[in-house]
């Protein structure tokens, strides 16, 4: 999977985002201010980067911009705020970011920023009548709407090799215990592919809790690697 920079001022956040990411099988590397995101960012490569806007040394914003100077903005980044304004929002997609975040963050829109941000996703077109970024009049929309209306559609987009298939056939002349394990085996198979190989996307989806399912996979033989490189 990939590597990930999480930078944020606050703990709970950190070892949040953390344990949800490596549940997803990515590398997780923590910053908590911009001293330690430059030295990381040097070090590491990363593949994307979690980025708090509010920080007590240097705000995500500048030092966003700072790689962007530098020619350092080559991973996409994803901004996080719970107090951002809009005007600092499509400032920060001016620049360069990708995405952007508002706390308290859910576990669905984590999710769906990263799988864009790594696989070039284009987000979707802003809903027909959505009021335009002019004036300092009053808005209806959220700091995360308005970020996404800045972003360019026109991101280049990742063909993928389809998964398995939602309609299949099973030998049924067996004895039911194997046609029973052939089905849940391409049934798991399939949403595991659908998914992106994600175990909580899954575990939400099936019904099953992320142990039971590990269990289950285990027992069914599913080869988890294979199912993430055949992902939708």
């Amino acid at each position: 999977m990939a590597t990930i920079l999480v930078v944020d001022d606050e703990l709970g956040i950190r070892d949040l985002l953390s344990e949800i990411l490596n549940d997803e099988g990515h590398t997780v590397e923590l910053a908590e201010n911009a001293a330690q995101a430059r030295n990381l960012r040097a070090q590491m490569r990363p593949d994307l980067v979690l980025l708090d806007i509010w920080m007590p040394d240097t705000d995500g914003v500048t030092l966003l911009k700072e790689w962007a100077t530098a020619g350092q903005l080559t991973m996409p980044v994803i901004m996080m705020s719970g107090h951002a304004t809009i005007d600092t929002a499509v400032e920060a997609t001016r620049i360069g970011a990708t995405a952007f975040l508002e706390k308290p963050i859910t576990l669905q829109k984590l999710l769906k920023a990263v799988d864009q941000g790594l696989y070039k996703v284009a987000p979707k077109v802003p809903a027909a009548g959505m009021p335009p970024l002019r004036g300092n009049g009053p808005v209806e929309f959220t700091v995360e709407q308005a970020m996404t209306a800045s972003v360019s559609v026109a991101a280049s987009q990742v063909a993928v090799p389809t998964g398995p298939l939602p309609q299949q056939t099973f030998n049924l002349d067996g004895p039911l215990r194997d046609a029973r394990d052939e089905f849940e085996r391409a049934y798991f198979e399939y949403h595991l592919a659908k998914e992106s190989g994600s175990m909580t996307r899954v575990a939400e989806k099936t019904g099953l809790e992320r142990t039971h399912l590990y269990r289950k996979l285990k027992q069914l033989g599913v080869d988890l690697a294979r199912s993430k490189r055949g992902a939708f």
